[in-house]
């Protein structure tokens, strides 16, 4: 799978940058088809872009936020992604459709989750692991296998199960927004980059992909470097 790039070495201009992108597909989405429908990914790194995110022209009315993945930890858990998603998106009104894993049947939960998912998402966030994760998907889990759900629940990584959209689910997208920050992240986003389908973010399948990360990370594949605040067409921003 090809993916623009977009790279820039200033993580909250990159974080401005990604929600502006956001809110630009959420206003396209809603003028050819009535809503905006997108996944989030967890952990700390989009919490800038979700902030920055209340204060772009954004149909919020006209939007529906699922999530990507979740820990199963009790609701309001430092653990739980929707404990600092909501916190991101203090000030907004938005129909934000939490994965329901408070409840004591796991397998009964992500099923009715499933049912809610549209059929098609506008767009999908993704972060990636540097051990080449994405969503949960992680590497050696039996749920990178599980091709009847479009939800799914992990075994324990890092000490908690976590309840998970599937390749299946991920390929049903208008298109993907990866925000991936870090030195930690060089060796996987090279082979991700590199198209390498031994690491599960390199199995995630869409008809467009947008990889949004710092110069650090990005400018050892590019042959070409991008200036800070461009584009991969050379676009100023």
């Amino acid at each position: 799978m090809l993916h623009e790039l977009h790279v820039d070495a200033d993580r909250e201009r990159l974080a401005r940058a990604a929600a502006r992108e956001i809110a630009r597909r959420a206003r396209e989405a809603v003028s050819a088809r009535g809503r905006f429908t997108m996944a989030v990914s967890g952990g700390r790194n989009p919490w800038t872009m979700f902030h920055e995110l209340t204060s772009c022209d954004v149909p919020w009315d006209r939007t529906q936020i699922f999530q990507v993945d979740e820990r199963v930890a009790p609701r309001g858990d430092d653990e739980r992604n929707l404990t600092h998603l909501e916190a991101s998106l203090a000030g907004v009104e938005v129909d934000l459709l939490a994965m329901p894993v408070d409840e004591d049947d796991l397998e009964a939960a992500a099923a009715r989750y499933e049912s809610e998912l549209p059929v098609r998402f506008d767009l999908i966030h993704l972060g990636l692991g540097p051990d080449g994760h994405t969503a949960s998907l992680v590497p050696e889990d039996p749920v990178l296998e599980v091709i009847a759900r479009r939800v799914s629940l992990t075994r324990p990584y890092q000490g908690r199960v976590r309840m998970t959209l599937t390749f299946d689910a991920l390929a049903r997208c208008e298109g993907l927004l990866w925000l991936i920050t870090g030195e930690e992240t060089r060796p996987a986003l090279t082979r991700l980059l590199a198209g390498d389908e031994t690491i599960p973010a390199g199995r995630v399948r869409a008809p467009h992909s947008l990889i949004m990360t710092d110069l650090d990370v990005a400018l050892t594949h590019l042959s070409d470097p991008i200036s800070p605040g461009r584009d991969a067409t050379g676009t100023p921003e």
